[in-house]
C-alpha cells in the first residue's frame, strides 16, 4: 500500500486524461483483440506442446524454474537438445557440410519455442507451418546449388513484433494498430530473410514500448524462464524469454532505453545494443518516428557472444543494410581479436549515484571484479559523471513531443492504460510540448556529455566500463521503474553488451545487511526500487551486467565480451 501510494505520488507530469475511452474500446476494438488472442492460441500446434506439471498460475506463485524443468523432465528428444544447444554459427557449419538439414534444425527450435510460450507467454505471432516451408526451401536450394543461401541459412530467428512483417499484423503493442498489415518487411527482417534466416515466431512487447517490462492489452505479462514469478523485462520482452529458454537460435530486439539489455539480463541471455546506424531501423511501429535526439537501435540477443558477433558481421558485411535503408552507415564490421587481459583497463560502476543496487547485483559485481583481477585485468572504479543530468535529459527527450504520438496511438482505440504506461508517460516533463529551440538545447547537453565521457575514458586510459544493467535482478511484473543504468548509454550512444555473469540470486546470501537497513534514500525513485527487493521473492534470478565501449567501437566491445564471458568468467549458457 505504501509503495502504491508512493508510485501514484510520482505521476505528476501528465494528467493522463486524454487517452482512455472505455466505451469506444469495448465496442470497436475489444472484439478485434479477442479475435487476435484466439488466432494466436489456434496457431499453437498441439503436437508441439507439453503437459505442464501444474497450472501456470501455481507455477508462477512457486517461482518455478522452467529452464531447469526443461532438462530435468527431458521435454525434448536427445537430438532436439543437441541441435538447440548448439550455437547458431556451428549449426550453419553443420548444414554447409550436410550434417544437418534446415528442416531438422527448424523442427527442434520450433518445438522448444512452443514450450517456451507455454511457460513464459513470450509470443505475439506464431506461424510454424510457414517457417517449416522456409526451411524446406533452404534445403531445396542447398541440394540444387550445393551452397548455402547465405550466412544465416536455415537459422531459426525470433523477431520482436514491432518490426514490420510482410502481410502480417504489426501493431507494436498498440491496439489501434491492429489493422496495420504491411505489404513489405521492415529493412532488418528483409536483410535477415535475404541472408537465409527462417522465421516462425514474433515476440511480445509492452504497451508504448517504453517499459522495462511486458504488459500489454493483447497478451499480458511475459515471464523470466528461470523464475516465472518475475518479469522477462522489456521492451523486447519476448526476445529475452525465448532466447534464454533456447526457443530461437538468435533473437532480434530494439533498444531506446535498455530494451535489449534489460530483457537479456533479466531472462538469462546475452544482448547487444549497437551504436546507432550500424543496424537498419526503418519499417516498424514506434511513437518515436522522426525523433533523432535518442534513436532506438536494433540488435541481437542469444546464448553465445560468438553468435552475437556472427549475427552482426553477417548482417552488416553481407546484408549491406545501407542498400535498403539510407539511414544505415556503409561501415563494414571489422575483425577484432580478443584482447590480452593484461592490456585492459576496465572501469567498474558500483553505483551510478541515483539508485543503489540490490545485494545480488553487488555480489555479482564483486565476483566479476575478483576474476578480472585474477586474470590480469586492471580494474578501476568508475562513477559516471553527471549521471543525474544525463538521466533527466534523456527522459525529457523521450517525451519532448508532449506525448503527442503516444497519445495518438493510445487514444485512437481508447485502450486501458497499463500501470507502467502511466509511469512512462510521466518521464521527463510528460505532457509538456518542447519547442524546437528547447529540443536543440537538450541535444547540446547530449553532445557535451558524449564528448566529456569520451575524453574522460581516453585520458584515463579506460578501455571499457562494466556496470549493472539495472539496480536489481529481474523485477516483479510491473514493478520496474528506473532505467538510469541502461538509458545512460542510449544518450551517450555507446555500444553496450548485456552479459550473463553465471551468478544467480540466492535468498540465503543476497540479503540486505544491517548497514544497508540504515541507508538514507537519495530519492523517492531509489526508495521505490530498493523497497521492492525482498530476498525470498527473487529466487534463482540470473544476474546480468553490462560491458560498454566508446561510440562505434562495437567490434571491440564484442571481442572483450568474448574474453570476459568465455575465457575469464567461463559462462556457458548451453550447459545445464
Amino acid at each position: 500500500m505504501i509503495t502504491s501510494k508512493l508510485f501514484h505520488s510520482l505521476l505528476t507530469k501528465d494528467p493522463l486524461d486524454t487517452y482512455e475511452d472505455s466505451e469506444k474500446y469495448t465496442k470497436d476494438w475489444l472484439p478485434k483483440v479477442e479475435k487476435y488472442r484466439q488466432d494466436l492460441q489456434n496457431a499453437i500446434p498441439k503436437d508441439l506442446t507439453v503437459e505442464l506439471p501444474k497450472p501456470i498460475d501455481e507455477l508462477i506463485s512457486e517461482q518455478f524454474n522452467a529452464v531447469d524443468y526443461l532438462y530435468s523432465a527431458k521435454l525434448l528428444s536427445p537430438k532436439e537438445f543437441e541441435i538447440t544447444d548448439t550455437p547458431a554459427y556451428k549449426l550453419v557449419e553443420k548444414m554447409s557440410k550436410g550434417e544437418l538439414t534446415a528442416v531438422e534444425v527448424f523442427k527442434a527450435f520450433a518445438h522448444r519455442a512452443i514450450i517456451a510460450q507455454q511457460f513464459t507467454n513470450c509470443a505475439m505471432d506464431i506461424f510454424i507451418d510457414e517457417g517449416l516451408k522456409q526451411a524446406e526451401e533452404r534445403d531445396a536450394c542447398f541440394k540444387e546449388n550445393g551452397k548455402l543461401v547465405g550466412p544465416l541459412h536455415g537459422i531459426p530467428i525470433s523477431l520482436k513484433e514491432q518490426m514490420n512483417y510482410r502481410n502480417k499484423i504489426t501493431h507494436g503493442g498498440y491496439v489501434s494498430m491492429l489493422d496495420h498489415i504491411p505489404e513489405e518487411h521492415g529493412t532488418t527482417n528483409q536483410v535477415l530473410e535475404n541472408l537465409g534466416a527462417v522465421f516462425y515466431i514474433r515476440t511480445t512487447q509492452p504497451q508504448t514500448l517504453m517499459h522495462l517490462d511486458s504488459n500489454n492489452n493483447f497478451t499480458g505479462l511475459t515471464k523470466c524462464p528461470f523464475n516465472l514469478l518475475l518479469s522477462s523485462g522489456g521492451s523486447s520482452s519476448g526476445e529475452g524469454a525465448i532466447t534464454a529458454f533456447g526457443g530461437s537460435a538468435i533473437g532480434v530486439g530494439s533498444d531506446i532505453g535498455g530494451s535489449i539489455r534489460a530483457p537479456a539480463a533479466y531472462s538469462g541471455s546475452h544482448g547487444f545494443r549497437p551504436t546507432t546506424r550500424r543496424i537498419a531501423g526503418s519499417g516498424g511501429i514506434s511513437s518515436g518516428a522522426g525523433q533523432e535526439s535518442v534513436p532506438a537501435v536494433l540488435g541481437p540477443l542469444g546464448r553465445s557472444i560468438d553468435d552475437i558477433e556472427y549475427w552482426m558481421k553477417s548482417y552488416i558485411n553481407e546484408g549491406k543494410p545501407w542498400e535498403l535503408d539510407a539511414w544505415s552507415l556503409p561501415m563494414k564490421w571489422r575483425d577484432v581479436e580478443k584482447p590480452n587481459p593484461k592490456d585492459l583497463t576496465i572501469g567498474v560502476t558500483y553505483d551510478d549515484g541515483l539508485v543503489r543496487v540490490t545485494p545480488p547485483i553487488r555480489r555479482a559485481l564483486n565476483e566479476v571484479v575478483e576474476k578480472l583481477i585474477a586474470a590480469g585485468v586492471k580494474v578501476v572504479e568508475f562513477t559516471p559523471p553527471k549521471a543525474k543530468l544525463a538521466f533527466e535529459t534523456v527522459n525529457k527527450m523521450y517525451t519532448c513531443d508532449g506525448n503527442y504520438m503516444q497519445r495518438k496511438f493510445l487514444a485512437d482505440s481508447g485502450e486501458p492504460l497499463t500501470k507502467l504506461t502511466k509511469w512512462n508517460l510521466n518521464y521527463g516533463d510528460g505532457a509538456k510540448h518542447y519547442t524546437v529551440k528547447e529540443n536543440r538545447e537538450l541535444n547540446v547537453i547530449r553532445d557535451n556529455l558524449r564528448t566529456e565521457y569520451t575524453k574522460f575514458l581516453v585520458k584515463n586510459k579506460i578501455d571499457f566500463i562494466i556496470s549493472p544493467t539495472y539496480s536489481n535482478v529481474a523485477p516483479h511484473s510491473e514493478e520496474v521503474y528506473n532505467w538510469s543504468y541502461t538509458a545512460l548509454y542510449n544518450i551517450l550512444d555507446f555500444p553496450t553488451l548485456a552479459f550473463q555473469t553465471g551468478v544467480f540470486q540466492d535468498p540465503n546470501v543476497d540479503k540486505w545487511t544491517e548497514e544497508d537497513l540504515k541507508y538514507k534514500f537519495r530519492s523517492d525513485l531509489e526508495k521505490l526500487e530498493n523497497e521492492n527487493y525482498k530476498p525470498d521473492e527473487f529466487i534463482g534470478a540470473p544476474v546480468g551486467l553490462q560491458l560498454t565501449g566508446r561510440r562505434y567501437f562495437d567490434e571491440e566491445v564484442i571481442a572483450a565480451g568474448k574474453l570476459i564471458v568465455n575465457d575469464i568468467l567461463k559462462v556457458d549458457l548451453y550447459k545445464h
